[in-house]
């Protein structure tokens, strides 16, 4: 504390210390929060995909691209709770230490400290501008686009030996084994459903000891290719079976070209949101913008919410401050889905929300500047 109040009175330097040494505390803090909450978000998100994988709805080998690709969106929600955590926890020990009062009797004022504070709130809010008006809605388009892509293959490829799998079409296909560079499969079982001109429901089981996947260079038409098997045919209710022996059989799986067209507001980019007069888009264009805004709403309001008594704890105002933002975050949705639906007014939009916690902030400073730091 003595080395500090002596960096503090050589003038020269004491502003650029001040600065490096503040941001340090809060730019390490702000990043253990972000890779805590990041690891438990991506985690979670990790799972689903892999349980997607496990039931072969989706191949193991695209699970790190959309793992990447989901990144900025997890990013523009947590680097503004984590600077805002950042700030309250790298503070509160600096009042815990007595650091602070040290830099007010020297002569650091809270609007200085308010300045220091705000200098890496920009850069915060810059990486936080560039998820969501950029990189964001890319990212979720990328993924959309992947996973309509592997919807529309019906890739027999993403069946795993050894399982009975449903692989679309009211199709289940059973696979003994494939070959060293899987193109070939051995001991093909499939089950298939469907009408045939009546309202009775068909069932066909196909069994063949080899079968491969091709593609009609001229249509893009995919194709289960079978040889050497049987192929049952039974309709419950009925006497009847069809039987049938092959050396070549044929199964139409798809055409390879087949998309559903990815027209959500969620991956327009934000010059597109911008141009677009409906309601919903305006809302969706007012979130992605209002989320820079917010770093430096919740770094004013962190300042003087860090301010703590020594035989309080770090974590006193923790609680308080978490529950602030939530309540932040909740009424800028909920006023979202009010301007998307028209029951709030587009020009009015989300801005009085970030405007009621900018006063919220500066009364919080206000109410600490008058009581003094001590």
């Amino acid at each position: 504390m003595l080395a500090l109040h002596g960096i503090l009175h050589d003038k020269p330097e004491s502003a650029l210390i001040l600065f490096r040494y503040l941001t340090r505390e809060v730019l390490l803090t702000m990043a253990a929060v972000t890779g805590i909450l990041l690891l438990v978000i991506m985690g979670s998100r990790f799972i689903r995909y892999f349980g997607s994988a496990a039931e072969g709805d989706i191949p193991v080998t695209i699970l790190g691209s959309l793992m990447l690709f989901h990144l900025p969106g997890f990013l523009e929600l947590i680097l503004p709770l984590a600077f805002f955590l950042g700030i309250l926890l790298a503070y509160g020990q600096l009042y815990m230490n007595s650091e602070i009062t040290v830099m007010v009797a020297c002569g650091i004022s809270p609007s200085r400290l308010l300045r220091v504070t705000l200098l890496p709130a920009a850069v915060v809010a810059v990486l936080v501008g560039l998820c969501s008006l950029w990189l964001t809605p890319a990212g979720a388009l990328h993924n959309a686009a992947t996973l309509e892509e592997q919807r529309s293959r019906l890739d027999v490829s993403l069946l795993a030996p050894g399982r009975f799998q449903d692989f679309g079409g009211g199709r289940t296909a059973y696979i003994g084994s494939f070959s060293d560079d899987g193109t070939l499969m051995q001991d093909v079982f499939v089950h298939q459903q469907g009408r045939r001109g009546d309202d009775f429901i068909h069932n066909y089981v196909t069994r063949a000891q080899r079968g491969y996947q091709e593609t009609s260079p001229q249509t893009g038409s995919r194709f289960l290719v079978l040889e050497e098997g049987e192929r049952y045919g039974v309709t419950p209710g009925r006497q009847e079976t069809e039987h049938l022996a092959f050396e070549r059989y044929t199964l139409r799986l798809g055409l390879s070209r087949d998309r559903r067209e990815l027209d959500s507001l969620e991956y327009a980019t934000t010059e597109e949101l911008w141009n677009d007069d409906n309601p919903r888009a305006q809302a969706q264009w007012q979130w992605r913008a209002g989320l820079p805004l917010m770093v430096f709403v919740l770094a004013l309001i962190a300042q003087p919410l860090s301010r703590v008594n020594p035989r309080q704890g770090r974590f006193a105002k923790l609680l308080p401050a978490v529950f602030l933002y939530v309540a932040y975050l909740s009424l800028l949705l909920a006023v979202v889905d009010a301007v998307g639906s028209g029951a709030w007014p587009v020009a009015a939009g989300v801005w009085p929300v970030h405007a009621l916690f900018l006063l919220i902030g500066f009364g919080l400073l206000w109410h600490s500047q008058r009581k003094g730091m001590r």
